[in-house]
């Protein structure tokens, strides 16, 4: 197709300065909605390169959208780089703390951002090149690890003019996951509010704040067996009181809730504020609830994720060095056996039938992985499924750590700052610049994937899962 030897040409020359930013982004990793140095070093490429930037989307200071071209077909591609609390690990593979206690790219979104980058840009230069109308828009999505950014974004309907979108995340096959699907969820805390007083001496003067928060969650707990079972509950105690001799006058406790449809994550969230009311009446407290974010399943579009697997398979995935493929089984030696079996097992049972062991690599993946028939919920949650939910989307999926790597862990941030990390971020660039350039020439395949779209969606609108009046929070 016309322009697709410029856009990989393109990415090949600039191989180093888009590797030099990633690592950049990489050595000043920050907690979401304070990203200012990669929004910024995104931001500036992108202006430098002729795009239209904005920032502010969504109210929050490190989302911008950058736009190039004009008329339609307007191709999005997302973008992120927020990184992760306590991760900090130098590119090594033994354990070792740059900074003891601080940030790191454990989900290698300074590959994200940074590949993202590269595809806009080489999309730009190709429909230059060629004479190819549309517009090319770029969306700097801050906060994707609290899910976020996106969920503020869509709210104020900066995707709603897009034709089709496109995005990719580090991982460990090369594939695309167009069978599968992710959990809604609702992120939320339950503050409550008691009496404090001298715990031994007069305890019946006191009201614990922390034991309404505990009761809570025992009754969230029983509320685990009456509900689905593809539903997940995770919480953590942010406040629990100061000292056991004072009785806690404040506490708060924070959930996600998880299911696979949105209306069972509200249902299920109702049931849990219910928990809530019950706690406060048992313990003398009150309480209040404070919604954070909340995202929608993930609507995976098969035309538009055909297409990226076919660009993937042409361009004929990665190819590790000796001394990639080193590093990588050296970071695999400080991961468990049984840990990498079983990631082994996963990456089978998601692969197309007949797909072996040598297919996906043992230790690092070079091969284009096709996906299995069979339908699969995936147990986490992205606000891309919120983007999905407005446009058709495709996510892709490119290797950039060992076989084995735990999400959100120092294996992956030391793997996000070498050089299998950048070679991943390299191929995605690729793919996905060339399946936005098919979808602004190919016309056909566009309105397939649109009416797709339309009758996955039966023609709804999407409703934003957030509360009139909420507002985006550093560190959820």
């Amino acid at each position: 197709m016309a322009g697709e030897e410029t856009a990989i040409g393109y990415l090949n020359e600039n191989y180093k300065k888009f590797s030099q930013m990633a690592r950049a982004i990489w050595e000043n990793p920050e907690i979401g909605l304070d990203e200012k140095f990669a929004s910024k070093t995104i931001a500036d490429e992108l202006e430098k390169a002729g795009f239209a930037v904005e920032f502010g989307a969504g109210q929050m200071e490190t989302a911008f959208v950058a736009s190039w071209g004009e008329g339609t077909p307007i191709i999005g591609i997302l973008g992120e780089y927020d990184a992760l609390p306590s991760l900090s690990q130098d590119a090594t593979p033994e354990r070792n703390e740059l900074v003891p206690g601080g940030p790191g790219h454990g989900c290698g979104h300074n590959l994200y951002g940074v590949g993202a980058l590269g595809a806009a840009l080489a999309m730009k230069e190709a429909m230059q090149e060629q004479g190819i109308t549309g517009t090319v828009r770029y969306y700097g999505c801050p906060a994707e690890e609290t899910l976020t950014g996106k969920t503020y974004m869509a709210r104020d309907g900066v995707f709603d003019d897009l034709d089709a979108s496109i995005t990719w995340h580090p991982g460990y096959a090369n594939t695309v996951p167009i069978n599968s699907s992710r959990l809604a969820m609702n992120s939320f805390k339950v503050h409550f509010k008691g009496q404090a007083s001298h715990a031994a001496a007069v305890p019946h003067m006191g009201r614990s704040a922390l034991d309404g928060a505990m009761l809570m969650d025992i009754g969230v707990n029983y509320l685990r067996e009456h509900i689905i079972q593809d539903a997940r509950i995770h919480s953590v105690i942010k406040d629990g009181g100061e000292a056991p001799n004072v009785v806690p006058p404040t506490s708060t406790i924070w959930y996600f809730v998880r299911a696979p449809k949105r209306d069972q994550v509200e249902s299920i969230y109702q049931r849990m504020l219910d928990c809530a009311k019950g706690a406060a009446l048992m313990t003398g407290t009150t309480y209040e609830v404070e919604f954070l974010t909340g995202c929608y399943e993930m609507l995976p579009n098969a035309v538009v994720s055909n297409i990226m697997l076919d660009k993937m398979e042409d361009i004929g995935g990665i190819e590790f060095s000796h001394d990639d493929m080193e590093f990588a089984r050296q970071l695999q030696a400080s991961i468990p056996p049984e840990i990498i079996e079983m990631s082994r097992e996963q990456t089978l049972k998601s692969s197309i039938a007949g797909t072996t062991a040598d297919d996906i690599g043992d230790v690092l993946c070079e091969n284009v992985i096709r996906p299995s028939e069979e339908f699969r919920i995936g147990h986490g949650s992205t606000e891309v499924a919120d983007v999905s939910q407005i446009t058709p989307t495709a996510n892709m999926w490119a290797c950039c750590h060992p076989l084995g790597a735990p999400g959100h862990s120092w294996q992956i941030t030391a793997s996000s700052g070498a050089e299998i990390g950048f070679k991943g971020m390299d191929f995605a660039a690729k793919s996905m610049a060339l399946t936005g350039l098919e979808l602004m020439v190919n016309k056909e395949a566009l309105e397939a994937a649109k009416k797709e779209f339309v009758e996955a969606t039966g023609g709804r609108k999407y409703v934003t899962p957030l509360p009139e009046g909420a507002t985006p929070k550093k560190g959820g």
